[in-house]
């Protein structure tokens, strides 16, 4: 890749900040926008913007076509077997949620078991720790091992013909480990067990084949991977979300409602995927999400990936010659993507955010929604994360590891 020249597609990298070169290291939170995405979502508003599905004018016809060709662009970017498959929600967190409550709450009971691992986003804890409450399953947190890698034995171990469904990050979002999710499946359908993907840190950066992995569901979102905020995919199996109930209810996602005197309406659910979006759906979203993933179709994944490692290898060694700085995790290179979770002795995480700031440099702190690993794999009450994309240079690392040996 040419990363000087593919730097000028993004408007963003041209600031300033607190007079000093942007430089933007916070990319497992969010990513930046390239003049691509940007330009699809002015020219929608400008020249489609109307309602879908419901009216066969010509804008509104426009906006359906774009939409449900977004739909097909993203099937085909994780090569799903079929178009139906690819739900459109907010993100990440909404995808796990509409399985949590629209397959959870009505296949979920006493008895059942729910397993997760220990290194999961919040996203993926949260929902299943609250239908447990109504539903009153089990459920049961699989081992990580002290360098932020999974525990496959004991995970493994802990699948029973009670495990109903297994829910795993393909990468973890503090330390950037990738976990071998297609044996995890494996091992879920051979007990029967349905299996959930967090793939929110793994589709922006490397080639997810939801066919080739065998994942029940899929969750991910757009605005980490180059596309806008509040729009997001659940890819399901076909077969699975068939036997779904919707997740809300309202306008788009039924087929007809009938009123009867004395007896009130009944109501029948439109066909798939369109069941599980309710109301006006997120168009303009979709439209830029599709244009990310034909920016990243260009780039290619594989380009995605080997360039991500390659800037974490070189942070990293440039990281292990400033002493009071704690790298933390794994640093098998072939077990990770571009994230790097670390400390600087004497000094708060928010504090060393702070300071990277002052010199332009944006870095997250805290314990970035994943409270249990921090806790009991890491023993820390919080990391500071630099993550690195396709716009990132080693150029930006000699300047951050600079900032770093000032403090």
């Amino acid at each position: 890749m040419d990363i000087q020249a593919l730097r000028q597609d993004f408007p963003i990298l041209k600031r300033q900040v607190n007079d000093n070169p942007l430089i933007y290291f916070d990319n497992a939170a969010t990513t930046q926008k390239p003049r691509q995405v940007i330009d699809a979502i002015s020219n929608f508003y400008e020249n489609s913007n109307a309602n879908v599905h419901r009216a066969i004018h010509t804008l509104s016809l426009e906006a359906t076509d774009l939409y449900e060709n977004s739909r097909q662009k993203i099937a085909d970017f994780i090569n799903a077997k079929d178009w139906q498959e690819i739900v459109f929600v907010r993100g990440t967190t909404e995808a796990i949620n509409l399985v949590a409550y629209a397959w959870g709450l009505s296949s979920l009971g006493k008895g059942d078991e729910v397993l997760v691992s220990l290194m999961e986003h919040h996203s993926n804890i949260v929902p299943w720790e609250i239908i447990s409450k109504f539903r009153g399953f089990t459920i049961k947190y699989a081992k990580v091992n002290a360098d932020g890698t999974l525990d496959y034995d004991d995970f493994e171990s802990k699948f029973s013909k009670k495990t109903k469904i297994a829910c795993l990050s393909h990468v973890s979002n503090v330390t950037g480990i990738i976990n071998d999710v297609k044996r995890i499946t494996k091992v879920a359908h051979e007990n029967g067990s349905l299996m959930l993907v967090d793939g929110a840190q793994s589709v922006p950066h490397l080639a997810v084949d939801v066919q080739d992995l065998g994942v029940d569901f899929l969750a991910f979102s757009g605005h980490k991977m180059l596309g806008p905020t509040g729009i997001g995919v659940l890819y399901g199996k076909k077969e699975v979300l068939q036997n779904m109930q919707p997740f809300q209810g309202g306008g788009e996602m039924i087929k007809e409602v009938s009123f009867t005197p004395g007896a009130g309406c009944s109501v029948s659910w439109n066909d798939l995927p369109w069941k599980f979006e309710a109301g006006t759906p997120d168009i303009c979203g979709a439209v830029g999400l599709a244009e990310a993933v034909k920016y990243l179709d260009a780039v290619g994944m594989d380009n995605v990936l080997s360039h991500e490692k390659a800037l974490t290898k070189y942070a990293e060694e440039q990281l292990q010659k400033c002493s009071k700085v704690t790298v933390y995790g794994c640093i098998d290179f072939s077990k990770k993507c571009g994230i790097i979770p670390f400390s600087v002795k004497g000094l708060s995480s928010h504090d060393v955010a702070l300071i990277c700031d002052n010199y332009g440099i944006m870095i997250r702190s805290g314990y970035h929604c994943a409270q249990p690993l921090h806790q009991e794999i890491l023993k820390l009450e919080s990391t500071d994360r630099a993550s690195f994309y396709i716009y990132n240079t080693e150029e930006e690392i000699v300047r951050f590891v600079e900032v770093l040996k000032e403090m």
